[in-house]
């Protein structure tokens, strides 16, 4: 290498790593996630721990609209979009629900320790009793997580991942 080589080489900077690529299983608070034509920012995103497995959901954020992005590795990937209804349900968990016309059955229900990040940081260390129904032609699932006293509900629907694309807003 000669001089000017030495003066003008432009050492790599070592501050910076590169940005990794994001799967849906690890996607970040201040990514971007573009699904069915719409850009959402990730501001929250849940860990849920019961027993040794985990799967997460992700708040989805464009202007004032707001859903869940369900990922989980069971024996193959499973994503769902999830958006919350108004629907009263208590504890215990009946072995099905009607809502809206259909009828929704029990699959699993269980306790989970839960992880936050983000707009969701504040339900770290907290356990919730959770409820995964579907109907009939499992198109449509209703989650249900009791947060303490109150009672969560949301409607969602299964998606593969190519419909959705990941962008990394951080490393």
């Amino acid at each position: 290498m000669g001089i000017f080589s030495k003066l003008f080489h432009k050492k790599p900077d070592k501050s910076t790593s590169p940005i990794k690529e994001r799967t849906v299983l690890s996607i970040k608070v201040g990514d971007i996630v573009s699904y069915d034509l719409t850009d959402y920012e990730v501001v929250g995103k849940i860990s849920y721990r019961d027993h040794g497995y985990e799967w997460f959901a992700y708040q989805l954020l464009e202007g004032r609209n707001t859903i869940w992005l369900s990922a989980e590795m069971d024996d193959e990937l499973e994503l769902g979009i999830y958006k919350t209804i108004s629907l009263s349900v208590s504890e215990p968990y009946p072995k099905k629900i009607e809502f809206d016309g259909k009828t929704y059955y029990l699959e699993e229900d269980g306790h989970a320790q839960v992880f936050g990040q983000g707009r969701s940081q504040q339900l770290n260390g907290r356990t919730v009793h959770y409820a995964d129904y579907s109907d009939d032609q499992e198109e449509n699932y209703l989650s249900v997580e009791a947060w303490g006293t109150e009672v969560e509900v949301s409607l969602g629907y299964p998606i593969e991942e190519y419909e959705i694309k990941i962008i990394a807003g951080s490393v």
